[in-house]
């Protein structure tokens, strides 16, 4: 079974696209992510989650603001709870989680070459 696309959301500033493969999905984020799409972001992520969590791509992520973070950190969940994995985290992604004491290792993810 071969590698499968799909759109998940798309504005004018956020295109999200799903990538289903053996393993867990794995999502893209292309673009801008703020208060105005951030509800939209949560519904599309859960929208895919299929097992114990899913991968998301913010290497491509030109903005991204505090509603943004909060959707992809999920900071009000137990750590073992939380559901999304982060792989290509930007330096920029990461002073903005450091900032915000949200960030940890545990949390990315490093897909497969």
């Amino acid at each position: 079974m071969g590698v499968q696309e799909r759109l998940l959301y798309q504005d004018g500033q956020l295109t999200i696209t799903v990538r289903a493969a053996p393993g867990p999905p794995a999502v893209a984020l292309v673009g801008e992510i703020d208060a105005s799409n951030s509800p939209a972001v949560a519904d599309a992520l859960a929208g895919c989650r299929q097992g114990a969590y899913i991968v998301v791509d913010t290497g491509e992520l030109t903005f991204i603001d505090v509603s943004g973070l909060r959707v992809l950190v999920m900071p009000t969940l137990p750590p073992a709870e939380r559901w999304i994995r982060l792989h290509n985290v930007t330096p920029y992604q990461r002073r903005l989680l450091r900032m915000m004491g949200w960030f940890y290792e545990p949390r990315t993810h490093h897909l497969p070459a």
